[in-house]
């Protein structure tokens, strides 16, 4: 295995001498050492490193500072914090500014080194992960959810930050934004990847089925109970458990669902005796649960503690360019196992997938590619092939421009175009505050090309600009 690199920092040089010495040859790394935090930023200017270890105490720039520059300009580096001034403030402020874990001294050094193996890992996965979608040649995909915009890059940060901690995690969003794509990316990225992943659709089940599916029974518990049933959060002890659509369970389950987030324990209908459970819950939900709280229908208490680290999920009307990456992802997807392997796009059909609300999300979408595939006659498919077979396309097109379908082609084309680009470029100029350049580089068009395509449907930066 490689030499890991180990960045130390702290004002206390006995202390930096010492982790330097005890932790090369129980990690196999090598440690470099600084002072401060100017020292440290020199230090990530001129190296790779694999890990940050910082304290938190230091005069002039403190580790929490440290940490949010190292968090802005190498957001990838796992960073560990380390003080003596312990406190559940520190470790949550730590936290949020992206910390992987945080060690209060003085600390035992078996304890230190097991949690920076950890923390090695977390850095191994990521570099893996980033390897294999450089060898991707079809574009960015995260544990199935693709997006290169800056939304949803930031949804893949805060997923392997999440995923990095054991707190109990809500994730919100629209249906078919991809919910459960990401609570499966964060076990997968947790130390919990290797067990159990369990997904249980809430609404499916009856409230009086649920509670037993969830919790188990003994023998005897109610009629027809003839024999002991494993609960799901015993299946998935050592794992995951994933409660989709949280917000449509009953304030009767919910209150056992808080016994189990604040215990870590529960009870099968019929045992007198509590068990132990070692599971991380995710929470989604499409709801607003803020809502149903002032309407008295789910319970502030357990919002709070389901809600301790949240992730968001965008719309795809507020992503537009990553449609085609999704478009195209989907039709590699199906194309094969609908044996139309040469199968492919028409930069028309491209457009009007930009141009659509899709209120269903990326399921709609996906949908509508699998129509797209079997319903095409030639090799590339067009707009007019969603209509065939009478299958009309599921979408609406974007803002102002709802039916177009009665307008000759070339007319409708370009209410699309007018559309999506007032939009997509408005949100970008929104942004920058109007600043052409920056838009150009976060959309990855050059300068000129952008202010051309901003003349052609009459959008001026000025109406963006402070």
């Amino acid at each position: 295995m490689d030499e890991s690199r180990i960045l130390v920092v702290d004002d206390e040089p006995d202390m930096l001498r010492l982790l330097a010495r005890s932790l090369e040859p129980d990690l196999n790394c090598r440690v470099k050492t600084a002072d401060s935090g100017k020292a440290a930023l020199n230090a990530l200017e001129r190296g790779v490193f694999d890990l940050a270890l910082l304290d938190i105490r230091m005069p002039g720039m403190d580790g929490l500072e440290l940490l949010e520059l190292i968090k802005r300009r190498w957001p990838e580096l796992t960073v560990v914090m380390m003080t003596a001034y312990g406190s559940i403030e520190n470790a949550v402020q730590a936290m949020k500014h992206g910390a992987y874990d945080f060690i209060t001294k003085p600390f035992d050094h078996e304890t230190l080194v097991f949690r920076l193996e950890k923390a090695l890992e977390r850095s191994r996965l990521i570099s893996e992960n980033q390897r294999l979608k450089q060898s991707d040649p079809h574009g960015p995909s995260f544990y199935g959810l693709v997006g290169q915009s800056d939304v949803m890059q930031g949804v893949f940060e805060t997923i392997r930050m999440v995923a990095q901690t054991e707190m109990t995690v809500l994730i919100t969003g629209e249906s078919g934004t991809g919910k459960e794509l990401s609570a499966r990316a964060i076990h997968a990225i947790s130390s919990r990847g290797k067990g159990p992943f369990v997904a249980v659709n809430c609404p499916t089940v009856p409230e009086q089925i649920l509670e037993s599916e969830l919790f188990g029974y003994k023998k005897g518990a109610f009629t027809h109970a003839t024999q002991n049933k494993t609960g799901l959060f015993q299946e998935a002890d050592g794992g995951t458990i994933f409660l989709d659509e949280i917000g449509d369970v009953s304030p009767v389950i919910q209150t056992k669902l808080l016994r189990v987030l604040q215990e870590r324990e529960i009870k099968p209908l019929g045992d007198a005796r509590s068990i132990r459970v070692d599971v991380r819950i995710i929470a989604s939900t499409n709801q607003d649960l803020k809502a149903k709280i002032r309407e008295g229908s789910f319970r502030e208490d357990f919002f709070y503690r389901l809600a301790v680290l949240p992730v968001h999920l965008p719309p795809l009307r507020e992503r537009r360019i990553d449609i085609p990456l999704i478009a195209e992802h989907l039709l590699r997807k199906h194309r094969d196992r609908l044996n139309e392997p040469g199968k492919t796009f028409s930069s028309e059909l491209i457009t009007h997938f930009q141009g659509c609300h899709w209120e269903g999300n990326v399921r709609e979408l996906e949908n509508t590619v699998i129509q797209a595939i079997l319903f095409a006659s030639g090799e590339c498919i067009s707009p007019g092939d969603l209509r065939k077979n009478g299958q009309e396309p599921a979408t609406q097109c974007a803002a102002g421009y709802k039916d177009v379908s009665n307008m000759p082609y070339r007319e409708a084309k370009e209410a699309v175009l007018r559309s999506f680009n007032a939009d997509y470029i408005g949100s970008l100029l929104r942004r920058t505050e109007g600043n052409v350049t920056r838009a150009a580089r976060k959309c990855g068009l050059e300068r000129q090309s952008l202010q051309q395509i901003m003349r052609r449907y009459d959008i001026s930066a000025e109406d963006y600009r402070s």
